[in-house]
C-alpha cells in the first residue's frame, strides 16, 4: 500500500462530517424506500407526508457512527501497510470495512430501529425510543443488529475493495491522485452496484425492526425473514425499495466518499 497513512484524528473528524453530510441531505430517499419495504405498504406508512420524521434520530447517530467506522477502516490499512504486501490490499480493505462495519453497528442501531419506525408511524423518535425501552428494553434498541450487521458487511465487503480499485484505476490512468470528486464519482458506483446485490438482506433487516414484538420475524432470525419475504413476495419482495436505494447509496456514496476524501486531504494538507 503506497497511500499516506491517516491519522487517527483525521480519521475521526473525515469520517464524522462526511456521515452527517450524506444522511442529512437523502433522508427523503431513504424514508421512501423504507415505507416501501414496510409489510404495510408505502401509502398506509404516510406515503410522501413527514419524509423529514426521524431524522434528528438520524442525525445524532451520524457522525458517531461514520467516525467509528472510518476510524477502524483507517486503522486497519495501516496495519496492512507495515505487515503486508500490496498484493493483500483487496484482503486488508475488506477487513478493515467488515470490522469496522460490525464496531459502528452498535452504534447505528439504536438509531436505525428509532428512524426507522419513526418513518413508518406517525410518532416522533423521543416517544419511539422511550416506548421501545419500556415496553422491549435494551434489547428492543438492538433489535435488528444481527441482521443490519449481515447487511453492512456484505455491502461494505464489496463497496470498499472496489472504490479503491476505481481511485486506483483513475490515479493510475492520469498519473496522479484522485481529486475528492473523483472519488466521489469512485463512490457513487461501488456503492450503487454493492446496494443493488445486497437488497434483498436490506429488505430483510427492515421487516425485523418493523416486525410486532410477540411475532417470529421480531425474533431476528434472518433467514425466516429471507424465507418468509420470498415465499409470500418472491423475488419482487426481496426486490423491494431496490430503485430508491440504489439511487440514494449512488448518490450517498458520491456525497459519502467525496466528502471524506475533500475533508481528509484539507487536514493532511492543513488547509484547516
Amino acid at each position: 500500500m503506497n497511500e499516506q497513512r491517516v491519522p487517527f484524528s483525521v480519521a475521526l473528524l473525515s469520517g464524522g462530517i462526511a456521515g452527517l453530510t450524506v444522511d442529512v441531505s437523502l433522508f427523503p430517499i431513504d424514508t421512501i424506500k423504507t415505507r416501501l419495504q414496510s409489510r404495510e405498504g408505502f401509502v398506509k406508512c404516510g406515503g410522501f407526508r413527514g419524509i423529514y420524521r426521524g431524522l434528528g434520530a438520524a442525525s445524532l447517530g451520524s457522525v458517531p457512527g461514520a467516525a467509528v467506522f472510518f476510524c477502524t477502516y483507517e486503522l486497519t490499512k495501516s496495519i496492512g501497510a507495515a505487515h503486508l504486501s500490496t498484493k493483500y490490499d483487496p484482503l486488508v480493505q475488506m477487513a478493515g470495512a467488515s470490522v469496522g462495519e460490525i464496531l459502528a453497528c452498535f452504534v447505528r442501531v439504536p438509531v436505525e430501529v428509532v428512524k426507522q419506525r419513526a418513518q413508518a408511524t406517525r410518532q416522533r423518535s423521543f416517544s419511539i425510543l422511550r416506548a421501545t425501552l419500556q415496553t422491549e428494553g435494551v434489547r428492543g434498541v438492538y433489535r435488528g443488529y444481527l441482521s443490519t450487521v449481515l447487511r453492512e458487511v456484505p455491502f461494505s465487503f464489496l463497496q470498499f475493495p472496489l472504490w479503491e480499485f476505481l481511485k486506483r484505476s483513475w490515479s493510475t490512468h492520469q498519473g496522479g491522485p484522485v481529486d475528492a470528486w473523483q472519488s466521489g464519482i469512485c463512490g457513487a458506483v461501488s456503492g450503487g452496484t454493492a446496494a443493488a446485490i445486497t437488497n434483498p438482506l436490506d429488505v430483510v433487516k427492515t421487516r425485523i425492526i418493523l416486525a410486532s414484538q410477540n411475532s417470529e420475524t421480531a425474533k431476528g432470525n434472518v433467514r425466516f425473514a429471507l424465507v418468509e419475504v420470498f415465499r409470500q413476495e418472491g423475488f419482487r419482495g426481496l426486490f423491494a425499495g431496490v430503485l430508491p436505494r440504489v439511487m440514494w447509496i449512488s448518490i450517498g456514496g458520491a456525497i459519502f466518499l467525496g466528502a471524506y476524501e475533500k475533508v481528509k486531504i484539507t487536514l493532511m494538507s492543513g488547509g484547516l
